[in-house]
């Protein structure tokens, strides 16, 4: 028996004798509810009764984590590797769950889990680098999902900002009719477009749309994907989060992905800012972003030729501009 059960059975004990509680409230400096309820517990259990008891609830009707909602978690990372940022992000997109990412981890931690296998280290360090102003250069690129549908993808370098498309062949005309879209949904005027060196990209119905709507065609070197890091890492991002779980025969598939690109944009958090969404950070810097006509301004196309797919081409036709 410990100090606290020797004093509370001292209350009881001096109570049985005097049968006064406002006597023994004031000689052992406790209130009235404490001596009833320590008097309660010692004629329900006898001395056991005076030790310290838990204060969690035998019924939690209102509780957060129920076992299906960890069921659910641990499925998301056992069958997708997923962290608890992107399980988080995946409850409340999928299942309409909004779970801080501590909590998912606590889960995480009790069922075992908690730590994610460790990652092959990369072999050369590569400096990241950001725009500083949205629209300032758009990475785009292609990535094959399936035979017959190819994922359209144009990420802002700035603000993380993401439009992406299906499209059942990588040509030229559907670079076109995805970059009419990019320019239509992006909600700030394109400076530059950055490419990898695919043929789709140097089509020359694609060069003259973007002469026309004055924006600057920057391919880069040949591999070098690192110079397309933010695109190709979004890739990785459709791929694990919104193609793990979408049906590749749906109909509708679009109209999914539309809704995947929403998320993304509005509500989905980024660790690159801090936590913030793509609009959010495009609110942040709203008042650095240029107007349309200010953006045909700065475009002067004679400095912009038709590029060439060959790196070593363009090289020697850009040397004898």
């Amino acid at each position: 028996m410990d100090d606290k059960q020797r004093a509370r059975l001292g209350w009881v004990k001096l109570y049985e004798d005097v049968k006064d509680a406002g006597f023994v409230c004031r000689r052992c400096g406790i209130s009235r509810p404490t001596l009833r309820k320590w008097l309660r517990r010692y004629q329900e259990h006898g001395e056991s009764g005076l030790r310290d008891q838990s204060k969690r609830p035998h019924l939690s009707p209102s509780r957060k984590i129920t076992e299906e909602i960890e069921g659910i978690i641990l499925a998301m990372r056992k069958k997708r590797n997923l962290g608890a940022k992107r399980i988080s992000s995946e409850l409340f997109r999928l299942h309409d769950i909004s779970l801080s990412p501590p909590v998912v981890q606590k889960v995480l931690i009790r069922h075992g889990v908690g730590t994610l296998p460790a990652r092959l280290k990369r072999r050369k360090h590569r400096k990241s680098y950001s725009r500083p102003i949205p629209g300032d250069r758009v990475q785009m690129d292609v990535c094959k999902i399936a035979p017959g549908l190819y994922h359209y993808a144009a990420i802002d370098d700035c603000s993380r900002y993401k439009v992406m498309g299906l499209y059942p062949r990588r040509t030229g005309v559907n670079t076109v009719r995805f970059l009419e879209r990019v320019v239509e949904e992006m909600p700030f005027p394109i400076q530059r477009m950055q490419t990898d060196r695919g043929r789709e990209f140097f089509a020359l119905n694609v060069q003259k749309w973007l002469k026309e709507y004055c924006i600057k065609f920057r391919p880069i070197k040949p591999r070098s994907p690192h110079l397309n890091g933010k695109v190709e890492r979004g890739h990785k991002t459709d791929l694990q989060e919104f193609y793990a779980t979408a049906d590749l025969t749906d109909p509708n598939l679009q109209d999914r992905l539309d809704e995947w690109q929403h998320f993304y944009n509005w509500f989905r958090p980024h660790s690159s800012l801090g936590g913030k969404t793509p609009v959010d950070r495009c609110h942040e810097l709203s008042a650095k972003i240029p107007y349309r006509d200010e953006v045909e301004e700065n475009y002067h196309p004679d400095n912009e030729p038709i590029r060439e797919q060959n790196y070593k081409l363009d090289l020697a036709l850009l040397r004898l501009k």
